[in-house]
């Protein structure tokens, strides 16, 4: 699959000085340096078609590597749309591809698209949005916008999400908006989606292929928009659909004196996190993809809060940053290209990744917690927001 077949070599033939005819004739002077002077062009010519043949041999090789080995292990492609207008065409990495079996499941042409799905790395201007909603922040103009990454089928954690924190449009006198961001997939009903979208005027897609390898390219996409969407948003969050979020904790903190307008970005931060080099685990980057054996500071992904201004410029830096599968650390390989520092939450234990157990106390004073399902939300939700004090007084 994708390799190119070994060009042939050239056979060259170097002739030596044609005999004399009369070996009894005595040469003349000028024949000597007719000789020589032959002699070095023809060497010259066997040089440059030597190197030549090296240069496409070099050129064949990088197109064919990896033959004779099970493109099942050496391929997984990520999948984007070919760039439009001026954007880079981005070379491809052989470790950025999907499996075969789930390349061919995924590529037959998708109803909303105008043209098949094709290869390259994760520019978010390589592709197109087939629903985008634009007018929404128009229309609010929020001081808040959550996006919130999910599977196109995954209806029951959008309905989860628009029963619970992302419910209100106004929070602390401030305007939210919630938004889901999906790619595509071959289970989902087109027809459907449209029809949710129609209902709820939430849903923003692109032509990326939804998968677990795709999430940089599902953030890059959220970037883009919010960049040329939603200019005018004072914040954002990029929220995984399993989250619990304390949304009034939240604006409570980003309405404090102090939180930065600008190059502001801020969460569950982690520092020196050596790359997972084995190839069993889910997190695995080769080093050909990520050489350094440590991340720099990067946001969990379940949740992490930035000023609207840094969408535009991670978009820009994203054309200079190598791509890799592990979307919350090139986040924060983009923050140290732009030459930035990530911020340190006002309350760091406000952002919390996993809980043992339902506390109500607990609960009302985090902003995150990761749960196990959407029915686990639409419980903890119910109980956390029922009448009286979330902490029983002491004594």
């Amino acid at each position: 699959m994708f390799s190119a077949q070994n060009g042939s070599r050239q056979r060259l033939e170097m002739f030596g000085d044609v005999k004399e005819r009369n070996p009894l004739h005595k040469k003349p002077l000028c024949h000597g340096k007719k000789s020589s002077f032959r002699f070095w062009f023809q060497f010259l010519v066997l040089v440059c078609l030597l190197l030549l043949c090296l240069f496409y041999t070099v050129c064949n090789n990088t197109l064919s590597r990896g033959k004779g080995v099970s493109v099942q292990s050496t391929c997984s492609w990520l999948p984007v749309q070919t760039p439009r207008g001026n954007a880079p065409p981005y070379r491809v990495h052989p470790k950025h591809r999907l499996a075969l079996n789930d390349m061919n499941e995924n590529t037959e042409p998708h109803p909303a698209q105008q043209q098949p799905v094709q290869y390259h790395e994760a520019y978010p201007h390589n592709y197109r949005f087939v629903m985008e909603n634009a007018e929404v922040c128009k229309v609010n103009s929020p001081f808040l916008v959550l996006m919130v990454p999910v599977a196109p089928s995954n209806v029951a954690a959008r309905d989860a999400i628009r029963a619970t924190w992302g419910k209100d449009q106004v929070v602390q006198g401030k305007k939210l908006l919630t938004l889901f961001v999906l790619g595509l997939d071959k289970t989902h009903d087109v027809e459907k989606l449209q029809q949710e979208n129609q209902q709820h005027n939430d849903l923003i897609q692109s032509n990326f292929l939804d998968t677990y390898l795709n999430l940089t390219i599902k953030t890059m996409v959220i970037m883009d928009w919010l960049a040329t969407r939603c200019p005018a948003a004072a914040y954002a969050m990029k929220v995984d659909s399993d989250m619990f979020l304390n949304i009034d904790n939240l604006v409570i903190m980003l309405k404090k004196p102090g939180i930065p307008q600008n190059n502001y970005l801020t969460g569950m931060l982690k520092g020196n996190v050596p790359v997972i080099r084995s190839k069993n685990s889910k997190w695995y980057v080769p080093e050909e993809m990520y050489p350094e054996p440590l991340y720099p500071t990067y946001p969990l992904g379940m949740g992490y809060v930035f000023s609207n201004d840094l969408p535009a410029k991670l978009v820009e830096v994203s054309k200079s940053v190598k791509p890799f599968n592990i979307e919350d650390a090139y986040i924060g390989m983009c923050i140290k290209k732009l030459g930035l520092s990530l911020t340190s939450p006002p309350d760091y234990s406000q952002f919390r990744d996993y809980n043992t157990r339902y506390d109500r106390c607990e609960f009302s004073k985090v902003i995150t917690y990761i749960l196990d399902s959407s029915e686990q939300l639409i419980h903890y939700w119910t109980d956390y927001k029922k009448p009286g004090p979330h902490c029983k007084e002491s004594g």
